[in-house]
């Protein structure tokens, strides 16, 4: 008994520091990135390439991922209405407050996490094992002012820009299941919008995506500067920034959502 609870509070100690070790590198990331954007020491070269691999490149599949959730949205509200009320009232209220508070910040950052993160994990870890990132010490250039500066601000920036365009392509989806297939005017459902939300619960959901941005650049970066062990280390890493992104995604968006209904945003 006595050498059993010995290795379980070893196990224990060591997940204790090893947790306290990847918040400690985590933490040193963000504070370099963030000061050498206040420094001004920004290649916008690279920056607005980055911004074109998160933003433009992903917009198709955020597109399409908004376009059906917003027409699923519609099909659902309007159907769950008519066995209730006898008549689908209130699809465009329930569409837009759905994917601008909550789906749309949400659905963007696990797709942006999926392809950009996993990305930027992938290229930093084989840049990692491959030595690249020891030669550009060498070289006299900070990895983190190269590398890490243009991906935070490409991310911070584009997926609240991404949210954007999915909140409308949503919208519009929800329009045509609400015009087609119940026969509801489009002022109807331009009215259940317009009449009931306000800017506030626009910026609940793009101050949610600023954060979710921030969390998936911040794992992916970490994760490939911390990757060890060849092309299966590189594998390792990758999979683990998805996981770890979606998880802090769905975990943060719970208190975000309470400390901004707290603040009055939304």
């Amino acid at each position: 008994m006595i050498r059993r609870s010995e290795k379980v509070a070893s196990k224990l100690g060591e997940a204790v520091l090893d947790t306290a070790t990847s918040l400690g590198r985590t933490t040193n990331i963000v504070l370099q990135t963030l000061y050498w954007i206040s420094r001004g020491a920004i290649d916008w070269k690279n920056t607005v390439a980055q911004m074109v691999e998160v933003g433009w490149r992903s917009s198709p599949v955020i597109a399409l991922t908004s376009l059906f959730t917003g027409m699923v949205l519609a099909l659902q509200t309007g159907t769950s209405a008519r066995n209730i009320f006898n008549e689908p009232v209130y699809i465009g209220t329930v569409v837009g407050f759905s994917l601008m508070k909550e789906l749309g910040p949400v659905l963007t950052s696990v797709v942006i996490s999926g392809r950009v993160g996993a990305a930027i994990a992938a290229e930093l870890g084989t840049m990692k094992v491959t030595e690249q990132l020891d030669a550009l010490f060498t070289l006299g250039t900070n990895p983190v002012k190269y590398l890490a500066v243009p991906r935070f601000l490409a991310c911070v920036i584009m997926v609240p820009l991404l949210t954007i365009m999915a909140n409308i392509v949503g919208v519009v989806g929800g329009l045509l299941i609400t015009m087609y297939q119940f026969g509801i005017p489009s002022s109807v459902y331009w009215d259940d919008i317009f009449n009931f939300m306000e800017v506030g619960d626009l910026c609940h959901g793009l101050v949610k995506a600023v954060f979710f941005g921030a969390i998936i650049v911040v794992t992916s970066i970490y994760r490939g500067f911390n990757c060890e062990g060849g092309a299966e280390g590189v594998g390792k890493a990758t999979t683990s920034a998805v996981m770890i992104s979606m998880v802090l995604i769905l975990i943060s968006d719970y208190f975000l959502t309470a400390i901004l209904v707290a603040l009055g945003i939304g």
